[in-house]
């Protein structure tokens, strides 16, 4: 452990100026309900949020959701999960660096949770250059700092420290794993997790462009039985007409993801995203976080409340994209 991670996609994914940077968050919260789901915000033991990673001019308004429900005021660590996008990665790695730069100030690395889940022997090291090179987890950094300055103030010494995991592919049984070890600190008040993710990946880049045709839903970047997607065309057409434009058949892929989210059935929600095979890049976090969350039984807590959707583009044609967002919370 030694040295301090720059924020490198700030300055062009986000601003680099503090006081920019800070007014823009500002603004994103600002357009959120000082009221979700009859709660004030944040929402009292909203310890738990998924919220997206791209440039914060696309997802940012999208991300305030999410982080103005979130609650950290009893919290001294926050771990931070995202999938990898610059490396293949089998299971879950953690960071090498002992600080987290933002254009704020550095957030501090829980070494010794750190250390601790290295002990098990499941968790490998994050290579320092694809550290500093994926941007799923950075992204969501700035946020943290702004509700743990508006939250705790602003000394940056009294911020809890961070946790940052990255996790890759698995098998619904490695999630589950991964999922059970990380279980006592979600049940423990004092911890709050960040799940990163983005929705669907719509576009030829991606090798994802479902339309629904004739009564199917195909992609047309798929091949042969693999080109069919698991989704139910009356569904389709019940949701989004009989003749849905392509965003509409975006909005009913996401909605099944979400709904499996919503139900709290890690198996579930695995065998959706198979089945549709919805360009979900941060299924895999979400996944363990699920796993995880199987393990608190208190009725009514450990579900995921959906509160914001939103896609980059509408998509009409099929040489166009758009990526889809998401902000969640759960009350554990």
């Amino acid at each position: 452990m030694g040295g301090t991670r720059e924020a490198s996609h700030a300055g062009s994914w986000y601003e680099d100026d503090p006081a920019t940077l800070s007014a823009q968050l500002d603004d994103f919260l600002s357009r959120v309900p000082s009221t979700l789901d009859d709660n004030d915000l944040p929402i009292p033991n909203a310890r738990i949020i998924i919220a997206p990673h791209a440039g914060y001019s696309y997802s940012g308004p999208c991300a305030a959701w999410a982080y103005k429900a979130l609650d950290l005021r009893n919290v001294k660590r926050v771990f931070v999960l995202g999938p990898s996008h610059t490396y293949y990665l089998r299971g879950c790695a953690l960071t090498t660096f002992e600080k987290y730069e933002t254009p704020f100030g550095d957030l501090v690395i829980d070494d010794d949770t750190g250390g601790e889940l290295r002990r098990n022997g499941r968790f490998a090291d994050i290579p320092r250059q694809r550290d500093v090179d994926e941007h799923s987890l950075e992204m969501h950094l700035p946020y943290l700092w702004k509700r743990l300055e508006q939250t705790f103030g602003d000394d940056p010494k009294s911020y809890p420290p961070i946790v940052p995991i990255l996790v890759g592919d698995g098998t619904v049984e490695q999630e589950k794993t991964y999922g059970e070890l990380l279980s006592r600190w979600v049940k423990d008040p004092e911890n709050a997790f960040i799940v990163s993710s983005d929705f669907c990946h719509w576009g030829s880049r991606f090798s994802y462009r479902p339309v629904y045709e004739r009564g199917e839903v195909r992609n047309l970047d798929g091949r042969g039985p693999m080109a069919v997607l698991g989704v139910d065309g009356e569904a389709v057409e019940k949701a989004a007409g009989a003749e849905p434009p392509i965003h509409e058949v975006i909005r009913v892929l996401d909605e099944l993801a979400i709904d499996a989210v919503k139900t709290g059935s890690h198996v579930g929600f695995y065998k959706t995203v198979q089945e549709t095979q919805n360009t979900v890049c941060g299924r895999h976090p979400i996944g363990v976080v699920m796993a995880a969350l199987e393990h608190v039984k208190e009725e009514g807590k450990g579900k995921f409340n959906f509160v914001q959707y939103q896609r980059s583009n509408l998509v009409k044609k099929s040489n166009d994209f758009s990526v889809s967002y998401v902000s969640a919370y759960a009350i554990v």
